[in-house]
This record gives structure tokens, C-alpha cells and sequence, in this order.
């Protein structure tokens, strides 16, 4: 019987308003029956009446919220009310095992990391995002938590994205690569070499470095990267699946014949169109704080709210965090004894 697990969720947060978190938290609540949400909002939200009326669902009334505009840790600090800072404080108390917002991605990832806690020997907590590569999904991480980053920080990202897709995604020993600009280890800056090297003695499954071109071709499981870097890859990606998308919508309605085509490869379009869309996925994990945070679109539909409270109780039952402390552990141990040898 699978575990009964509390998922905090953001009803202040996203741009669709409360209306398609309350339908995207009914469809995680049907379709697990062994989950139980604290919806975290004002009064305004509608968060009692949810709670009225599912026995599964329990409210927490706040009386402040993060706008989109504020400056995340300024806010953080200001608004202790807040839907964001009051879903993170309900993690670390206990009374729920995960968090899930569309709200301020800067608020989340500066509440989770100030309210719940990183774990212990992360030097940086990392925002992941998996990519929908052929024929298998790749992990790229950071996103967008940290700009700049040290070379120590990207053997860590390395730990953590292995250790997240081995006990979430199922898959065994995950292949980890370090973007680049090229697949020969002498490429690169001076900080990606240094990255190179250390990646080398740290991660048990790095592999290499990975180019642009190769993200997207299942050849890695795991790709590390700075945050600026990150987010600007992830927003191309999304930007150029969106014009495929587009240019295959526009030549499908071009003629007769062309709509004929699009009718017989309707199922293959719409699993193309699943397989690109950020909805699927929910959300990007926060990896490397004391619990399970999970971070959506602003933009998310109630299908994003869905997926992004399921995987937030996924990575809350497999012990994600826990498997992340071993292994950061592991590592800095491995390093101590080869300084010492």
C-alpha cells in the first residue's frame, strides 16, 4: 500500500488564478487516492470551501501574498504570511512532506532554502527541469536558481540530479554530463575544466561533456549547467517546440490533402504535443533543500497543478532528499580520504 503523504499547495500563486488550482488539486486527489493537500491561500481563494467540501484536503488561511514584481528575498523576509513562506514553514514543521507553487519562482526558491533548509553539505540548492528528449527524458539542472555558479557547485548539481533520477524516474546508474562546448575534456573555460575535473573524482556516473546539440538525444540522463545558461537553453528549447508546433498547426490547414493528413496522424500529433508541452511535467524540483519543493509556471493549466502535486508526493515518498544527504555525504567523504592519500 502506498504511503499516505501531505503535499502543501499555493493557491495565492499562478496566473490562471485559484479556480485552476482547485481543479488541478481535484484531479491529484483523484487520481491518488492516498494523498492529502493543505491548501495554503486567503480567504479571497476559496481555500475553506475546498476544505469543505473534500475530506482529503485540509485549509491553511494566510493573509499576505508574493507578487510577481517583489524582490524574492526581501519579500521572504517581509511577508511571513505569506502563501509561499507559510507552505515552506509547514514542510519543515512536519505537517506536510512537499510543496507546490506557480507563485514568484524567485519567492519559492528563496523560502525554500531560507524557511526549509538545505541539506546538509548542498552548497547550493539547484533548480531542475526535465527536458522531453528521444528516445529517453534528460534532467538539466540548474535552470535558474543560481547565475553564476562555482565548479564545485556543478559536481553537486551532478550528485543530486543522479540521485533524483535514479529514485524517481527508476533509472540506474544515471549517465551525467557537463554542458560544453565541446565533447573533449580540454574544452571549455577555465571554470568548466575545473568542473570537468572534479565531476570526474565526484560522480559516479559522469560521462562527459555534453554539447548543445546532443541535450535533446537521450545520450545523457543528467546535464549540468549554470543557472544563467540553464535558463536560457530551457527557454529555447520551449520557444522552438512551440514555433514546430506552430509551423506543423499551420501546414496541416493549408489544404484539403494537408487536413486529410493531419486527421489520420491526429494521435501521433497529440502525443507529440504532450511530449512537448511543460505541462506534462508539472514542474521544476528544487533539489538539495529538506524536502520535496516543486516549482511551476506561472502559466500553468490545471493539468501543470496536477502533474506538479504528483510529482511533489513522488519525490516526497522516495525519499528524494534523503537519498541526496547520503550521497553529497558519500562524496565529501571520497574527497576528504583522496586529499589525505
Amino acid at each position: 500500500m502506498p504511503d499516505t503523504v501531505t503535499i502543501a499547495v499555493d493557491f495565492v500563486g499562478g496566473d490562471e488564478g485559484a479556480a485552476v488550482m482547485q481543479r488541478g488539486v481535484n484531479q491529484a486527489l483523484s487520481a491518488d487516492p492516498y494523498l492529502h493537500v493543505i491548501a495554503v491561500g486567503r480567504a479571497e481563494d476559496g481555500v475553506e470551501a475546498m476544505a469543505s467540501t473534500h475530506e482529503r484536503v485540509r485549509a491553511q488561511v494566510v493573509t499576505e501574498a508574493i507578487a510577481m514584481d517583489e524582490h524574492p528575498a526581501s519579500a521572504v523576509r517581509a511577508k511571513k504570511d505569506s502563501s509561499i513562506v507559510v507552505g515552506c514553514r509547514l514542510v519543515k514543521e512536519g505537517s506536510a512532506q512537499g510543496f507546490f507553487s506557480a507563485g514568484s519562482t524567485g519567492a519559492c526558491l528563496a523560502a525554500a532554502t531560507m524557511v526549509m533548509g538545505r541539506v546538509k553539505g548542498v552548497k547550493r540548492p539547484a533548480l531542475a527541469q526535465m527536458l522531453p528528449g528521444y528516445p529517453s527524458p534528460t534532467l538539466l539542472l540548474d535552470v535558474g536558481a543560481n547565475a553564476d555558479c562555482k565548479p564545485e557547485y556543478l559536481a553537486q548539481f551532478g550528485i543530486m540530479g543522479a540521485a533524483y533520477m535514479e529514485r524517481l524516474m527508476g533509472v540506474e546508474r544515471p549517465r551525467v554530463g557537463l554542458l560544453n562546448i565541446g565533447e573533449e575534456e580540454t574544452k571549455g573555460s577555465a571554470a568548466a575544466l575545473v568542473a570537468y575535473s572534479l565531476m570526474e573524482q565526484q560522480v559516479a556516473g559522469f560521462v562527459g561533456n555534453c554539447e548543445g546539440n546532443d541535450l535533446l538525444k537521450g545520450s545523457f540522463d543528467v546535464v549540468v549547467t549554470d543557472g544563467f545558461t540553464g535558463n536560457v537553453c530551457l527557454k529555447a528549447i520551449e520557444g522552438t517546440a512551440s514555433t514546430v508546433m506552430g509551423y506543423l498547426k499551420r501546414g496541416f490547414l493549408s489544404s484539403t490533402k494537408a487536413k486529410l493528413g493531419a486527421l489520420l496522424a491526429k494521435g501521433a500529433l497529440g502525443s507529440l504535443k504532450q511530449t512537448l508541452s511543460p505541462s506534462t511535467y508539472g514542474g521544476a524540483p528544487l533539489l538539495g533543500v529538506k524536502g520535496a519543493c516543486i516549482v511551476g509556471h506561472g502559466s500553468s493549466d490545471a493539468e501543470a497543478v496536477k502533474n506538479g502535486v504528483l510529482v511533489a508526493a513522488r519525490t516526497a515518498r522516495q525519499g528524494v532528499a534523503g537519498l541526496i544527504a547520503e550521497e553529497i555525504a558519500a562524496a565529501a567523504g571520497a574527497s576528504a580520504e583522496g586529499e589525505e592519500a
